[in-house]
């Protein structure tokens, strides 16, 4: 699978521990900042991790930060992204499920690297459920395309 990745500041350190767990697990791995632990802001960052994925340049996006709100938020201002915030197992799992989502944020300063891995991998392996959850799904994309008319 390719992953667009990306993190601020404080999500720095997670960050590249989990580059490093998903490119041993045979990924393919799109780093897009920041590079080090120097204060940057995380806008931007995540905007382009969740066009990766929108484009179909990345199947799948991670954006990292100190709390991961901040980071979620920013991701769902691009059209057709659908970030969740996750920082267990069973928000992980059902982001996947019943929201299709298609990029995962965490908070560093929430959870711990062997949770995030534990996260990330379930994540990454849970497929969509479809049937009634599709429904809304498309609800969603509905009202995000009356937004930008």
């Amino acid at each position: 699978m390719r992953i667009a990745v990306g993190a601020d500041h404080a999500g720095y350190p997670l960050k590249q521990h989990l580059l490093e767990r998903l490119r041993a697990a045979g990924h393919a791995v799109d780093d897009h900042g920041t590079g080090s632990e120097l204060p940057v802001d995380y806008p931007g960052i995540c905007a382009g991790v969740a066009r990766a994925v929108t484009t179909g340049l990345a199947d799948r996006g991670i954006v990292v930060g100190g709390s991961g709100q901040g980071e979620q938020i920013a991701a769902n201002k691009v059209a057709g992204a659908r970030a969740a915030l996750c920082n267990d197992l069973y928000t992980a799992r059902l982001s996947r499920e019943h929201n299709d989502a298609n990029v995962l944020s965490l908070g560093a300063r929430i959870v711990a690297p062997g949770l995030a891995e534990e996260i990330v991998t379930l994540w990454l392996a849970t497929g969509f459920a479809g049937g009634r959850h599709q429904r809304r799904i498309d609800q969603i994309a509905d009202i995000e395309a009356g937004e930008r008319t």
